[in-house]
């Protein structure tokens, strides 16, 4: 059974967020959501990554002053998305700086390059418009959440395309998903920086009562024994939502017994709870299954249309 308990000084306050935008949708949609979560005197930078005419175009006998053209082209594209990212936020009357990281030049790969500006510029998170194998998420080599729990130096804010609610000034309802890890608590503390006044707050346990083929406990004694650490979880998430003034509830929530999975579970109380972010933690275990929250993150990312806040802790458990 795990041990629940909240880490003293793991919560990394939100100063500085990172907004990699290009040319497509799912990028200004991200940029629409994002320019009124600031938490009060954080720093937006908005970069793009102009990509290597070497790596996406069929170099065969071009010249060098058609690799030239070409480099050209990738720059001004990248410097125009960044321009129309700056233009959403001025609207907004935020504030914001801006790079374009030109990688024909400095070398690597895109999603290289994201991490890297995202450790040089030291950012606390980093806000991506994703859709799967399109937009944005092709920046991400492999899946989100090995991008952000081995590689990526600070949590990352995915906002999907599939997402199509009115996006309000802050998010109005944000569901916790907890495991009862260290990891998961300081999820919520990280997210609860993105509340306002007005947002309801919701934390949930999965009571995960899908039987496996791996299984060597019965399922029903696994099914007691997620239902006792629920308890003590969400009794500890209570504790902590209630030093806040905004109206929250707790809940234990279940797979069904066949053919779903706890990222499934989230996803489906995330939409009838009609949350507009959703926040789990990474690096995670979850007691008795030794659910790898790092894989269920990742199966949400994959599953979620609705913003998803990947949270890493500022210090690995």
């Amino acid at each position: 059974m795990s041990t629940t308990h909240v880490s003293a000084n793991a919560t990394r306050a939100i100063r500085r967020i990172l907004v990699a935008v290009d040319a497509s949708p799912e990028s200004a949609r991200a940029v629409a959501y994002v320019r009124h979560l600031s938490p009060p005197g954080a720093r937006i930078r908005v970069v793009s990554v102009a990509e290597n005419p070497r790596t996406i175009l069929p170099l065969g006998s071009m010249t060098d002053a058609e690799l030239q053209r070409a480099r050209a082209e990738l720059a001004r594209d990248a410097g125009e998305a960044v321009a129309r990212a700056k233009q959403l936020f001025a609207d907004a009357g935020v504030d914001v700086e801006s790079g374009v990281v030109e990688i024909s030049r400095q070398g690597g790969y895109i999603a290289n390059a994201l991490i890297d500006a995202a450790a040089q510029w030291q950012a606390d998170l980093l806000v991506v418009g994703a859709r799967q194998h399109h937009g944005m998420l092709r920046w991400v080599e492999g899946t989100v959440s090995e991008f952000v729990t081995t590689q990526a130096p600070c949590s990352i804010l995915v906002v999907p395309a599939g997402y199509e609610a009115q996006i309000q000034s802050s998010p109005r309802r944000i569901l916790f998903a907890l495991d009862g890890s260290a990891a998961s608590f300081d999820a919520l503390h990280f997210g609860l920086q993105l509340a306002s006044p007005v947002s309801r707050l919701r934390a949930i346990y999965v009571i995960d009562r899908a039987v496996r083929l791996t299984d060597i406990v019965p399922i029903r004694m696994l099914e007691e024994a997620f239902v006792e650490e629920g308890k003590v979880i969400l009794a500890t998430a209570a504790r902590v939502l209630a030093e806040w003034p905004n109206q929250s509830e707790t809940a234990a929530i279940e797979t069904a017994p066949a053919r779903d999975d706890v990222a499934h579970a989230i996803v489906r109380d995330a939409q009838q709870w009609q949350a507009d972010l959703i926040v789990v933690g990474t690096h995670g275990r979850r007691g008795v299954a030794r659910w790898v929250l790092g894989s269920v993150a990742s199966r949400t990312a994959r599953l979620a249309r609705t913003p998803l806040l990947l949270a890493r802790p500022a210090v690995d458990k």
